[in-house]
């Protein structure tokens, strides 16, 4: 495959992935995509794309963390491959980056959440890119 993979770094990078970034995060505009993006790259958070043909094709952003059940790890916040390119390979290109970036950064560990109803990225996870499901999340509206 002939397809580059990047980090992007300014405001008018990030909103270049907003379009399929906003395939998962439906309830986003542009405008507030940017201004998230921008108060996480405090807390570590990174925007990855990979680039078919000129076209963003997958996102994903992430942040090293660290904590008492993982240790040091890469949390993956966000991985979505557009519509009209899945099932080509991005998915698993940008994900096996991340886990390269993790190795190099001393992360022991990639986590991620996951929506109950995405049944077919739970089987990308566990049967294409060997994760295991290990818990439940919970979440409070306040």
């Amino acid at each position: 495959m002939a397809y580059e993979i990047r980090e992007l770094r300014t405001g008018d990078e990030w909103k270049m992935a907003f379009p399929v970034v906003n395939q998962l995060r439906t309830h986003l505009d542009p405008e507030e995509f940017v201004s998230l993006v921008t108060e996480m790259q405090p807390q570590g958070y990174r925007l990855f794309v990979l680039i078919d043909e000129g076209k963003v094709a997958a996102v994903t952003g992430v942040a090293q963390q660290l904590n008492l059940y993982y240790g040091k790890n890469m949390y993956v916040y966000d991985l979505v491959t557009d519509e009209a390119n899945r099932s080509k390979g991005y998915g698993e290109a940008l994900l096996s980056y991340i886990h390269e970036l993790a190795r190099e950064l001393g992360c022991g560990k990639v986590a991620l959440t996951s929506g109950l109803q995405r049944v077919d990225a739970h089987r990308f996870y566990e049967e294409k890119m060997g994760y295991e499901r290990k818990s439940y999340a919970f979440v409070k509206d306040l």
